[in-house]
């Protein structure tokens, strides 16, 4: 079994972590990961480390993502999205709900804001998820975090009885709700809002054109981890001592690399990825190890 990362379509209605345990059974492997859950109720996008690949993933956090949105106005719910108790709300109407009104609130809502996380969220509260607490009928505050929402582009007006649904493209960092971002957009109205439907296209360099459905995970969609590194982070090729000192976890010079920032060793042909290093005063510090058997085979490691 390669190595590296697996690029997959989650349908709606099952969790992440049923992909993973699709994936183990797929690649017939236990060393599965992802890189970011989705919510059962949403689709799209998830990032599958596979074997050493699962410690790449490290490098994926933080990473920027793009969601397609549907945003429903005209009353708020308890959970923020489709799922949860509706909650009427007053000092708005949807007759005031105009493309040109909806832009104005929306252009609130770009450039680095000031966000609170859904209440059904897995942020932890002294040790427990916030849904959890929730759920037991528990009061929970979370306080503002900054969140930086860089395209926040609205389609078309769908009107409904009784409410109006928005669909929404939106890139922004890794930490944002979408669900609390339609809660605001909603109150903003006067009107309430909530997202309905929810579908993630892109995670840093890795986008949907790319991945498979989670039914079609198999050995020959694994990217290798040469091909996985060179889309994450900048990458180094290096001659035979140099291959053997990486892979033995030795410094090697690091004198023209990148600085500030994880690099990906590769061989010299770029086929193989002897690990992650960076740069410190002019010389390599390991961030992760491949095993030499990876490299170079079983008999010659």
């Amino acid at each position: 079994m390669q190595p590296g990362i697996a690029l997959v379509d989650k349908p709606l209605g099952v969790s992440s972590h049923t992909v993973v345990s699709w994936a183990r059974k797929a690649l017939n492997t236990k060393k599965v990961g992802h890189a970011g859950t989705l919510d059962p109720a949403a689709s799209g996008l998830l990032v599958l480390g596979v074997g050493t690949g699962t410690r790449l993933l490290t490098f994926c956090v933080g990473m920027d993502k793009t969601y397609e949105a549907t945003l429903r106005l005209g009353y708020a719910t308890t959970t923020d999205d489709a799922e949860g108790e509706r909650i009427e709300v007053s000092g708005g109407s949807l007759d005031q709900c105009t493309p040109e009104a909806l832009d104005a609130v929306i252009s609130h809502f770009t450039g680095v804001i000031s966000q609170i996380p859904s209440t059904y969220s897995a942020i932890k509260v002294q040790g427990r998820r916030s849904y959890d607490l929730a759920r037991l009928g528990q009061d929970v505050e979370l306080t503002a975090r900054p969140v930086t929402v860089s395209k926040l582009e609205r389609g078309a007006l769908t009107r409904g009885e009784g409410y109006i649904e928005v669909g929404l493209v939106i890139e922004c960092s890794s930490g944002t709700y979408i669900r609390a971002l339609a809660r605001d957009i909603g109150r903003e109205l006067g009107v309430g809002g909530h997202l309905v439907a929810l579908r993630r296209s892109v995670v840093g360099p890795f986008s949907l054109a790319g991945a498979v459905p989670a039914d079609q995970i198999d050995a020959s969609v694994v990217m290798s981890l040469a091909d996985a590194a060179a889309a994450i982070m900048p990458v180094v090729k290096v001659g035979p001592i140099d291959l053997d000192s990486v892979l033995h976890g030795r410094s090697i010079s690091a004198l023209d690399w990148p600085k500030d920032q994880p690099v990906g060793v590769l061989d010299e042909e770029g086929r193989h990825l002897l690990g992650v290093a960076q740069a410190h005063h002019g010389r390599s510090r390991i961030l992760m190890g491949v095993p030499p058997s990876e490299v170079l085979g079983k008999d010659q490691a």
